[in-house]
């Protein structure tokens, strides 16, 4: 039971979240989805200019995420409140250290992991048992004190989670969100907002997943 608990959390991290499309609460209104035939070429991912990571210090709240992911779409697992804090690099070659606190079965886990800089500020890897299963994650935008969007790329499969400060954001900021998903193919069919509730504060020591 724990293994499979696990390898749930860990296709959460890596932006293959699955979730529940009939409790989670969805943004607007769930159009059908389009013929994959008569979609657009995805946009590159443009990564923010001149990033300070350290302005993006401290505790963010999981607040939307957009994804074409199997197992958000078939598995039905339900979403739950979530939180990341970020641990600047305390080097040039320090990697940026992201604890995530989640629910799963109504336990809660925190999961510990290093996303290795690279020469771009904005732009991270998180690295897999084998280079085709790494993840690039990029800041594609923020101002630091009340939202930023992340877009996490594995295998060419493209997530885009919309973080905040608190549990609310402006709907501009919403709207920003929904029209640059929406220029990666990922329309309001497949965006799910998640609760503002029901918060992990900690996690005991068997339930803190290391990967590092």
């Amino acid at each position: 039971m724990m293994r499979i608990c696990v390898c749930i959390l860990l296709l959460v991290l890596l932006g293959l979240s699955m979730f529940d499309p009939v409790d989670g609460r969805r943004t607007r209104f769930k159009p059908k989805p389009k013929d994959k035939t008569k979609e657009k070429p995805v946009e590159e991912i443009i990564p923010a200019k001149d990033i300070d990571i350290h302005q993006m210090s401290g505790k963010w709240y999981l607040l939307t995420v957009a994804s074409r992911c199997q197992h958000l779409l078939e598995k039905g697992f339900k979403v739950e409140g979530t939180t990341i804090t970020l641990t600047p690099p305390a080097s040039t070659n320090s990697p940026l250290k992201v604890s995530t606190f989640t629910k799963l079965n109504y336990q809660c886990w925190e999961i510990q992991q290093h996303y290795e800089t690279t020469k771009i500020s904005s732009r991270f890897l998180l690295k897999g048992n084998m280079p085709v299963m790494n993840t690039e994650i990029t800041v594609i935008d923020t101002d630091y004190s009340s939202y930023a969007i992340l877009v996490y790329k594995r295998m060419k499969k493209i997530t885009m989670k919309l973080y905040g400060r608190s549990t609310q954001v402006p709907d501009a900021i919403v709207d920003k969100f929904e029209e640059l998903a929406k220029k990666h193919n990922l329309g309001l069919d497949v965006i799910f907002q998640f609760p503002d509730y029901g918060f992990c504060q900690s996690a005991d020591k068997e339930y803190t997943l290391v990967m590092t």
